[in-house]
């Protein structure tokens, strides 16, 4: 392999010491992109490796609007936002847009951002997850930025691939706060996905009582 594709090996390995290493021998490497072309720092992201990301922005990763926004760096996206305004409801290689990579991540700065610039908030990844920014904020247990998806017209009962909805995400990763949430603003309790498990089902399924009980007084049925 050559230095880019140790960097990516290393990248998704989490192993800072040799991304650092690679870095330092070939700068350029920072640039690197896999074969599906996801690029270096934005496999950092997917992967969660949060200090690997901050590595290679200090080392000057070229950042599209869709990798600044998985990285968490508002600068970048507010000057690409401002060169061109329809970025911020493009759509990315892999399918997911500006605002659904900022939702899912954490980075409630971007998300605001992209909502005040124009972004879509209904509108779904163009990949076989169909998810939305709700979806993602939920899967991503980013509580605030739901609630700012919401206050923007997030529809609360859209279902993302295999009819899985915002509550069924919330439910089944035990996040009470945001299954109230949801709950509060209309999310239909006993929405069946495609098996036909309700938030109520995965909820038990995964141990959760507090919001088994939670759902239960909203109306969900056993």
């Amino acid at each position: 392999m050559d230095k880019r594709e140790d960097l990516i090996e290393a990248v998704k390995a989490g192993n800072a010491a040799i991304v650092k290493t690679i870095l330092e021998a070939d700068p350029q490497s920072v640039n690197a992109k896999d074969a599906s072309g996801n690029s270096a720092i934005l496999l950092a992201a997917y992967y969660g490796r949060k200090p690997i990301v901050e590595m290679l922005r200090a080392y000057g990763a070229e950042t599209d609007i869709f990798e600044a926004c998985a990285a968490g760096d508002l600068d970048r996206v507010v000057a690409l936002a401002e060169d061109d305004l329809a970025r911020v409801n493009a759509f990315s290689h892999d399918g997911f847009t500006p605002l659904g990579l900022a939702s899912f991540f954490g980075h409630a700065d971007i998300s605001e951002y992209l909502l005040s610039a124009g972004a879509e908030v209904n509108v779904a990844s163009r990949n076989k997850m169909q998810v939305m920014p709700l979806h993602s904020a939920v899967a991503g247990r980013n509580f605030n930025i739901a609630t700012m998806l919401l206050a923007h017209g997030a529809d609360v009962n859209i279902a993302q691939q295999d009819g899985f909805t915002p509550l069924h995400a919330a439910a089944q990763n035990g996040h009470e706060e945001m299954v109230a949430l949801l709950l509060n603003h209309g999310a239909k309790v006993d929405a069946p996905a495609a098996d036909g498990k309700t938030p109520l089902s995965f909820a038990v399924e995964e141990g959760h009582k507090v919001v088994a009980d939670l759902l239960r007084r909203h109306g969900a049925l056993d």
